[in-house]
C-alpha cells in the first residue's frame, strides 16, 4: 500500500470527525445557542451545502496547480474553521466556522480520490478510493463517540479544540507523506477540458444515485441522538457508545464495498441500495426495540458506506479522462444528499410525525436512488452490448469509433 494513502486517511480522518460529531451534540449545541432541534440541524445542512462549494469552485480553480500543496493549503483552510467554531459566542459565528471548515472538505476529497486512484494499478482503483475514505469511516468509529464523549463531559467547545489539534496533524502528515507522483495533472484543454465530462448522462446519473442514495442514509442518521433517546429510550450517555456500532458499519461496508466495486461497480450498488432500503424501512418500524436499534445502526452504517467507493469510481469510470472536477462535484453530491436527507428530517419532525419519521424520509429518498440506478446500470448495459454488437466480425467498427466514443459518454 502506497504510504501517501495514510496520510489521505489521516486527513479524511480530521475532516469526517468535523463533519459527523455534531450529529452527536447537536442536543447540547441546541440547548447552549437556544434553539430548536431543526434550527441546529442547519449547522448540518449549511455544512453540506458549503461542502458542494468548495467541491466544485474551489477545485475548478485548482485544477493547475500542484495536488500536494493545494491539498495542504486546503487543510489550513479546514484548521481555520473549525478554530471559528471552538470559539463562537452565538449560533451565526458557529454556523461561519462549519462553513470556513467545509468550503475545503468537497475539494480535499475531489483531488485526494484523484490521487488515491493514481497511486495504484487500475485494477485496485476504488479499493485505493476506500482506503482514503477509511479516514472517514475511523472517524466514525472512534472519532465521533469519543467527540461526543468529550463533549458531554467538558462541553461541546472542547471537541472543536480537539479538531483544530487532529487538524494540525493531519496538515503535517500531508506534508510529509504525500508525493509529489501525479500531483498536477489536468484533462488536456485545462478546465474547460474537465467541464468536458459533463457532457456524459452516464455522469449526471452517477451524481443524482449519490444525492439520494447518501442522502437517505444521512436523513436516518442526522437526528439519530434524538430517535434513540426518545423512541428507543437509551440514556443519552449511552449514544457515544452506539455511534461505535454505527462507526463499525461503516468502515466494514466501505472496505467490502470497495472491493465489490473493483469487481462490478454497477452491481455492488444495485445491491447495497436495495439492502440499505430493507434496513431502514426496518429501522422505522422497530426503533422501539433496543436489540432491533442495535442490529439496524450496525447495518444503516455498513450498507450505507458500502456505496461510497463505488459511486466515486463510477464516476471517475464514466469522465473519462477529465476525472477531477467529476470527482469534486459527486463529493458535493454527497453532501447536497446529506443537506437533502438533514433537511427533509427537519421538516418531517417539525411536522408533528416523531422521531422515526426522518427514517422513513430517508427510506423513500434512497427507493428513489435505487430506482434511478436501475436506470443508469440498465443504460450501461445497453450501450456495452451496443459496442459488442458493433466491433464484432466487421470492418467498419474503427471508423465508428468516435461516435461511439460520443454515445458512450450520453449513455
Amino acid at each position: 500500500m502506497p504510504i501517501g494513502l495514510i496520510a489521505l486517511a489521516l486527513g479524511g480522518f480530521g475532516i469526517g470527525l468535523t463533519e459527523f460529531v455534531i450529529m452527536g451534540l447537536l442536543p447540547e449545541v441546541a440547548a447552549d445557542f437556544q434553539v430548536s432541534e431543526a434550527t441546529a440541524g442547519w449547522l448540518i445542512s449549511g455544512y453540506a451545502l458549503a461542502v458542494v462549494v468548495g467541491a466544485l469552485l474551489l477545485t475548478a480553480a485548482v485544477t493547475r496547480f500542484e495536488r500536494k500543496p493545494v491539498l495542504a493549503v486546503l487543510m489550513v483552510l479546514f484548521i481555520a474553521g473549525n478554530l471559528v467554531s471552538a470559539v463562537a459566542p452565538d449560533y451565526s459565528l458557529m454556523m461561519i466556522g462549519r462553513i470556513i471548515a467545509a468550503l475545503a472538505h468537497g475539494a480535499f476529497f475531489g483531488i485526494g480520490a484523484v490521487v488515491a486512484a493514481s497511486m495504484v494499478a487500475p485494477t485496485k482503483k476504488a479499493g485505493a478510493i476506500a482506503i482514503m475514505f477509511t479516514g472517514l469511516t475511523a472517524a466514525n468509529v472512534l472519532g465521533v463517540p469519543f467527540g461526543t464523549m468529550l463533549g458531554q463531559a467538558a462541553g461541546w467547545r472542547s471537541t472543536f479544540w480537539a479538531i483544530t489539534g487532529i487538524g494540525i496533524i493531519s496538515l503535517a502528515g500531508i506534508l510529509t507523506l504525500v508525493p509529489k507522483t501525479g500531483a498536477g495533472e489536468v484533462a488536456p484543454g485545462g478546465l474547460r477540458g474537465e467541464l468536458r465530462a459533463f457532457r456524459s448522462g452516464q455522469v449526471w446519473l452517477s451524481i443524482l444515485v449519490t444525492i439520494l442514495g447518501y442522502g437517505g442514509m444521512f436523513g436516518a442518521f442526522t437526528y439519530i441522538a434524538f430517535t434513540l433517546t426518545e423512541v428507543t429510550g437509551f440514556s443519552a450517555s449511552t449514544v457515544p457508545w452506539l455511534l461505535i456500532l454505527f462507526g463499525v458499519g461503516l468502515f466494514v461496508g466501505n472496505t467490502v464495498g470497495g472491493k465489490a466495486a473493483d469487481r462490478n461497480v454497477d452491481r455492488t450498488l444495485l445491491v447495497a441500495l436495495a439492502v440499505l432500503v430493507v434496513v431502514l424501512v426496518v429501522f422505522a418500524l422497530t426503533a422501539g426495540n433496543q436489540p432491533m436499534t442495535i442490529a439496524s445502526m450496525v447495518l444503516l452504517g455498513g450498507f450505507g458506506f458500502a456505496t461510497v467507493p463505488g459511486l466515486q469510481m463510477r464516476v471517475m469510470k464514466y469522465a473519462t479522462t477529465a476525472p477531477t472536477l467529476a470527482s469534486g462535484a459527486n463529493i458535493g453530491a454527497f453532501n447536497v444528499g446529506n443537506a437533502l436527507g438533514a433537511w427533509m428530517g427537519g421538516v418531517t419532525i417539525t411536522a408533528g410525525l416523531g422521531y422515526t419519521s426522518p427514517i422513513w424520509a430517508g427510506a423513500g429518498i434512497t427507493l428513489l436512488g435505487l430506482g434511478v440506478m436501475v436506470f443508469a446500470a440498465a443504460a450501461a448495459k445497453r450501450h456495452d452490448a451496443g459496442r459488442a454488437g458493433g466491433t464484432s466480425g466487421t470492418g467498419v467498427a474503427g471508423a465508428d469509433s468516435e461516435r461511439e466514443s460520443v454515445e458512450l459518454q450520453r449513455a
